[in-house]
C-alpha cells in the first residue's frame, strides 16, 4: 500500500543514513504520538487516525452542498463511466468467513503495540468494526462506496501473495498480510459490474506458472507484486520462465517501486528500485509502476559508481527510454500524499508526453487513512484552491474512494494550470489504439 511507516520487531536493515533516519522519524511521530496518548490514558480515539468520515456514501445526495456536486460533475467531464477504472484496490482480510485472507500474528498482539496500532488504523480505515465478520465487512464498505459512486466504473482487486523463500517455500516470518487469488476471483466473478481480479504470484513458487495459467483462464488481467515485502527481485534471471509465460498470457505486472513503508521490508528496500524492472520489460512484459515510484533513493544501477538517486528519477529515466514505449506505464495512487510533495506531483502534470502512460490507482483502503489524508499542504504549494478544499472535505467524510479520484481530477500544476486529463482515469490508455491500416469490423 502506501506511505504509513510501522516498527515491527522483525529484522530491518542495520545501516541508515541520517537522512533516512530523519525521514523515518518524521513518518514515525503520528504513530508514536497516538501509542503515547493511549499510553498515558489520553482519550485519543483511533479513528483520529484511521477512518475518520462521519457519514455513509449513500447519504451523500442527501446532504451534498452546491459545491461538492459541481466539483464531482467537473471531475466526470470528458470520463466514459464505461470505461472508468481503479487498477489498485486491495483486499484484505483475517480469513473470516472462511476466505483464506490472514495478517501476521504481531498485528493482532499488542504486546508488538506499533504493529497492533497500525491494524487498529487499517482496521478503523476500512469500516471493520467486528472482527468475527472482519472480510465481509471490508467488502461491504467498499461496495458502498463505489456504489455510492452513482456512475462508478471497475476496480481491479489485488491479492497478495505470501513472502517466499529463494527454494519456493513460503517465508510466514516476513508475510504482513495474505489475500489468496481465490479470494480476488471469486469477488470478481460475483460482482462483475464492479470488479477484476488480479492475481499475486511470487515467482518463485513452485506452481507459479500454473496459477498464472489457472488466473489467466478465469479472466485475471495483472499481477500484483510488492518486492520489498515479498522478498521479489524482479531482476533476477530465474524468474525469465515467469515473464515469457506472463507475455505469452498477456498478464500485466502491476508492480510497487520504490521504498515501502506501509508493510514490514525488513532490509529489502533495494529491490523496490525502478532499475530492476527492466527485466521483466526487455522480455516484453507490460509493467505498470505503482505510484510511480515516488518515495526513497536507489542504486543507480546504470552507474553503480555514483551516488544514490531519486526512485521517481530512476522512474523517469526508464520513462525516457523509447524502448520501453507502449509497455511501460506509471500509476499515480498516493502522488497527493503530502509525503511525496511537491515534487513528484508537479512533474507528473507538467510532462504532457507521459500523461497517455499514466493510469489510476486508489491504492484503497490508504485514501481511508486520515492521518495520510492532509489537503492544507497541497493548498499551500498551489495544487489546490482553498475554496475547492472544503467541499473535498465534505466528500471525504461520506465517501473517501470518490474523494481520492475527484482530488486527483482537481489538482492543478501551480504554474501551468494543466491537471491530469481524463484519459488517464479510462482502460483506454492500456488498449492499443487500431492500427490505420486495419479498417474497423462492425459489430
Amino acid at each position: 500500500m502506501g506511505s504509513i511507516d510501522s516498527k515491527a520487531k522483525r529484522p530491518r536493515a542495520k545501516k541508515k543514513t541520517s537522512k533516512a533516519k530523519k525521514s523515518w522519524l518524521r513518518r514515525m511521530l503520528p504513530w508514536l504520538a497516538f501509542g503515547a496518548a493511549c499510553w498515558i490514558g489520553v482519550p485519543m480515539g483511533v479513528d483520529e487516525l484511521g477512518g475518520a468520515w462521519d457519514h455513509s456514501p449513500d447519504e451523500l445526495d442527501l446532504v451534498t452542498p452546491s459545491k461538492v456536486t459541481q466539483l464531482v460533475d467537473a471531475a466526470m467531464e470528458g470520463i466514459d463511466p464505461a470505461h472508468l477504472v481503479d487498477y489498485h484496490t486491495h483486499v484484505v482480510g483475517l480469513g473470516t468467513g472462511g476466505t483464506g485472507a490472514s495478517v501476521h500474528p504481531d498485528n493482532l498482539d499488542w504486546s508488538h503495540p506499533l504493529d497492533r496500532i497500525r491494524f487498529e488504523v487499517y482496521r478503523s480505515a476500512c469500516g471493520i468494526d467486528d472482527l468475527a465478520s472482519a472480510d465481509a465487512q471490508y467488502i461491504t464498505r467498499l461496495v458502498s462506496q463505489i456504489r455510492g459512486w452513482g456512475r462508478h466504473g471497475v476496480h481491479h482487486l489485488l491479492a497478495f501473495d505470501k513472502n517466499h523463500h529463494a527454494d519456493g517455500t513460503p517465508n510466514l516470518e516476513h508475510t504482513e498480510f495474505h489475500v489468496p487469488n481465490e479470494r480476488v476471483l471469486s469477488l470478481a466473478e460475483a460482482h462483475p459490474d464492479l470488479f477484476r481480479a488480479t492475481l499475486s504470484v511470487h515467482p518463485a513458487r513452485k506452481d507459479a506458472l500454473e496459477a498464472l495459467q489457472e488466473g489467466a483462464r478465469r479472466g485475471a488481467s495483472q499481477v500484483k507484486w510488492l518486492p520489498n515485502a515479498m522478498g521479489i527481485d524482479p531482476a533476477d534471471p530465474a524468474h525469465d520462465a515467469f515473464y515469457d509465460e506472463m507475455k505469452r498470457l498477456k498478464l500485466t505486472l502491476l508492480t510497487h517501486a520504490g521504498h515501502e513503508y506501509a508493510i514490514d521490508a525488513p532490509g529489502t528496500q533495494d529491490l523496490g528500485n525502478p532499475l530492476r524492472l527492466r527485466r521483466p520489460l526487455d522480455r516484453g512484459v507490460r509493467v505498470i509502476v505503482a505510484h510511480c515510484a515516488s518515495l526513497g533513493e536507489g542504486e543507480d544501477l546504470d552507474r553503480p559508481e555514483g551516488p544514490p538517486v531519486d526512485n521517481f528519477d530512476l522512474f523517469l529515466r526508464l520513462m525516457n527510454e523509447r524502448k520501453y514505449e507502449g509497455i511501460l506505464f506509471g500509476e499515480i495512487s498516493a502522488v497527493t500524499l503530502a509525503n511525496r510533495l511537491p515534487r513528484p506531483l508537479r512533474v507528473l502534470l507538467e510532462r504532457d508526453d507521459l500523461h497517455p502512460r499514466l493510469v489510476n490507482g486508489s491504492d484503497y483502503p490508504l485514501p481511508a487513512v486520515n492521518v495520510v489524508i492532509r489537503l492544507s499542504p497541497l493548498v499551500e504549494a498551489g495544487f489546490l484552491r482553498e475554496e475547492e478544499a472544503e467541499p473535498l472535505r465534505t466528500l471525504y467524510r461520506h465517501n473517501p474512494l470518490l474523494f481520492d479520484f475527484v482530488l486527483k481530477r482537481t489538482v492543478r500544476h501551480p504554474e501551468t494550470g494543466a491537471g491530469f486529463p481524463a484519459s488517464v482515469f479510462m482502460d483506454t490508455a492500456l488498449t492499443p489504439a487500431p492500427s490505420p491500416k486495419t479498417p474497423r469490423r462492425n459489430p
